[in-house]
């Protein structure tokens, strides 16, 4: 490019400035257009560096008469291009204001959150554990032998995941191996609970699913009786569901405790005088727990003496409190995402 093409190419660039000011005076587009990184002048005045230092200075002097005349029409013309006047054509304040559609937790989180708050009170820690679990802590070490008939019971989803040592991994179908892995991890007295997901090959129901999400909980120390066990699931039903829930204890097989049992909590939906209760079936008891003392086999794949040292251990579905706190008679719809449903719960 010499001299005269580049003067020629600056008169081009000035008669387009003209042109937009008049046709469409937008602040934005004339700077980016012609003082942008990639605007017109801009890149015509990098093309200084091809000439000789006069020819330089007298080019230069020539481009920056334009660009001084552009800044200095934007600067003249900013409160016109900015600000209210701009975009008061598609603003109308007089309007209200639109509503926020603001968030808020879960009901199963809002319960997982309110069952920890009630066991912190009685001095149980939170530890948790991973999803995929190896065979041994999910069954072998809570005293489910390789054939043992109750691994039906849990029937699971098996993962491709293998290692020399434990050739087997599963989902896990309960959050009790968070209870071995801590007590290989720590020394009694202990109280923990394990919240999380656990996964069953089960149908889905209005009181089941094949995920779901429990809470685990166990006291080892010594001198750990059934009268401590029974003391603890009272306090943390009446703290959770108010003085006037009833709990009842009946008897019930676990590999992993000795004794065991059912614990039941009174329906809220219709007190028993329902026959045709979705939930309760008309008994006017909800399932909710299985509980009992600690295995002697349990404590020993522990490395615990269970002549010194004894526990009880729970296990429930948080679901099941979530249905009854916030009275849900199909468990279905915590699943399902839809707002209508949710925003009625709160």
């Amino acid at each position: 490019m010499n001299v005269s093409e580049w003067l020629e190419e600056l008169s081009k660039i000035e008669e387009r400035f003209v042109s937009a000011v008049k046709e469409n005076p937008d602040f934005d587009n004339i700077f980016e257009s012609f003082l942008g990184k990639k605007g017109e002048l801009t890149l015509l005045l990098r093309k200084l560096g091809e000439f000789s230092p006069d020819d330089k200075k007298l080019l230069g002097r020539k481009g920056n008469e334009l660009k001084e005349k552009i800044v200095k029409f934007l600067e003249e013309n900013k409160n016109k291009f900015g600000g209210f006047k701009k975009y008061s054509f598609d603003i109308d304040v007089t309007l209200p204001p639109k509503k926020l559609n603001l968030s808020c937790a879960h009901p199963l989180t809002v319960t997982l959150n309110r069952i920890i708050e009630s066991f912190e009170k009685l001095g149980f820690s939170v530890e948790w554990g991973p999803l995929v679990e190896k065979d041994y802590y999910n069954f072998e070490a809570l005293n489910f032998p390789p054939d043992h008939p109750a691994r039906d019971m849990q029937d699971t989803f098996y993962t491709e995941l293998k290692d020399e040592k434990d050739k087997n991994y599963l989902l896990r179908t309960h959050t009790s191996p968070v209870q071995i892995r801590s007590m290989l991890k720590y020394k009694p007295p202990m109280r923990i609970i394990s919240p999380g997901k656990v996964f069953r090959s089960e149908a889905v129901d209005a009181t089941h699913s094949f995920v779901f999400n429990q809470i685990e909980g166990f006291y080892v120390d010594k001198n750990v009786s059934m009268s401590d066990l029974k003391w603890t699931l009272e306090s943390f039903i009446k703290d959770l569901f108010g003085q006037k829930a009833d709990l009842k204890f009946s008897p019930s097989y676990f590999p992993f405790v000795e004794p065991g049992a059912q614990v039941e909590v009174s329906c809220v939906f219709c007190g028993g005088k329902d026959q045709n209760c979705r939930v309760c079936k008309g008994r006017g008891w909800l399932e909710m727990l299985g509980a009992g003392m600690i295995h002697p086999k349990v404590l020993e794949n522990c490395g615990y003496d269970p002549n010194v040292f004894s526990g009880f251990a729970f296990g429930a579905g948080i679901e099941r409190f979530t249905m009854l706190l916030f009275g849900i008679d199909d468990l279905r719809v915590l699943y399902e995402n839809d707002l209508r449903i949710l925003r009625q719960i709160y």
